[in-house]
């Protein structure tokens, strides 16, 4: 990983969710993603919201698996 992306799978029905959860933290990630039907996804992140992101990604009630791209 890199200091601004974060690469994660999830579940593909939970794919809105965490695109729902950074829309609610006001961008600290943009979601994309990368694999629909496997449920990879790509935050975008600043140097400075990146720990933070991590952290709240980490404490998300869903299975969330980081990955390296």
């Amino acid at each position: 990983m890199n200091n601004t992306a974060i690469f994660i799978k999830v579940a593909p029905r939970d794919i809105n969710y965490v695109n729902r959860i950074m829309e609610g933290y006001e961008y600290l990630g943009v979601v994309s993603t990368l694999a629909p039907k496997e449920g990879k996804l790509i935050i975008r992140t600043t140097p400075d919201t990146f720990a933070e992101t991590q952290d709240i990604l980490r404490n998300l009630p869903i299975m969330i698996e980081f990955i390296e791209e």
